[in-house]
């Protein structure tokens, strides 16, 4: 991935914790996708950005022994995890939605991306891929972030960095790269899809009790190291501690009126389901 989204910052505590946090997270969304796609015995399925397979093995019980789960991920330590998880009609190898020419024209029923579309800079070569690899009347799902839900964490984080010393040091651009509802929608139809559904949502998994530590501890893990990976490690801690007490702040001042509140790490998810006609 360009820009300013480095591939290079995972290390092995990230995965690991991208693994227990994505749990009640990513997972959720994604099985809430899986439910749209509505997954059947038998269907060949790629899950592009699989992280650490947890959601690729739930697929793989939906579409049974006579069917095929292929995840991918470009984040080797991810892989790594992911190959623990055992089953005949599972498997996982490192790659991206940028080159799946691996895959045979009409090789899938279903290709999704849970939380992985807005991290990537250009949108089209990979749906264009991914349609290639698509059946004739195969699905395409997407869960993605809307640039519209500034999430708190970020808004804070944002303040934080333009402080001394930590403006000395500016990201290359944006770290994520997100769509409105109208423009993932063009995007899929001027690729070659038809829009079968397109709406926000904001989960259960969204809201609750959060704690600071917990809402840092998932941008890092799920950014592979890109949260604050632009800044030096000293700097690194001391910008996260900064951060982690504005949003500290923030969480008492919203549950003081004890109202449900969306949590500082997210701020809704777009869902897209797609045809290929």
């Amino acid at each position: 991935m360009p820009g300013g989204v480095s591939l290079n910052l995972d290390t092995e505590d990230l995965a690991q914790r991208y693994e227990r946090i994505s749990a009640d997270r990513q997972f959720r969304g994604g099985k809430e996708l899986l439910r749209e796609l509505a997954l059947a015995p038998g269907q060949t399925v790629l899950d592009i950005g699989c992280g650490t397979g947890m959601l690729a093995e739930y697929a793989a019980s939906l579409v049974g022994p006579t069917g095929s789960i292929v995840g991918i991920d470009p984040l080797p330590l991810r892989i790594e995890i992911a190959k623990k998880r055992s089953a005949p009609n599972l498997s996982f190898k490192v790659g991206n939605a940028n080159d799946l020419g691996e895959f045979a024209p009409d090789s899938f029923d279903v290709v999704y991306m849970n939380a992985v579309f807005h991290w990537l800079p250009e949108k089209s070569a990979p749906l264009r891929a991914i349609l290639r690899a698509l059946k004739l009347g195969g699905r395409l799902g997407i869960t993605t972030a809307p640039p519209a839900a500034r999430r708190w964490l970020n808004v804070i984080r944002d303040r934080v960095l333009a402080r001394e010393p930590y403006n000395k040091y500016p990201e290359a651009q944006a770290s994520q790269y997100r769509l409105s509802e109208e423009g993932i929608g063009k995007l899929l139809l001027e690729n070659g899809f038809e829009v079968a559904l397109l709406e926000t949502r904001v989960s259960a998994s969204m809201r609750g009790q959060w704690t600071a530590e917990g809402a840092l501890d998932f941008a890092e893990a799920s950014s592979f190291g890109n949260f604050l990976g632009h800044l030096p490690e000293d700097l690194q801690v001391s910008a996260r501690e900064e951060i982690k007490r504005d949003l500290e702040s923030l969480i008492a001042r919203r549950r003081a009126d004890d109202t449900p509140r969306e949590n500082p790490a997210h701020g809704g998810r777009i869902i897209a389901v797609a045809t290929k006609p």
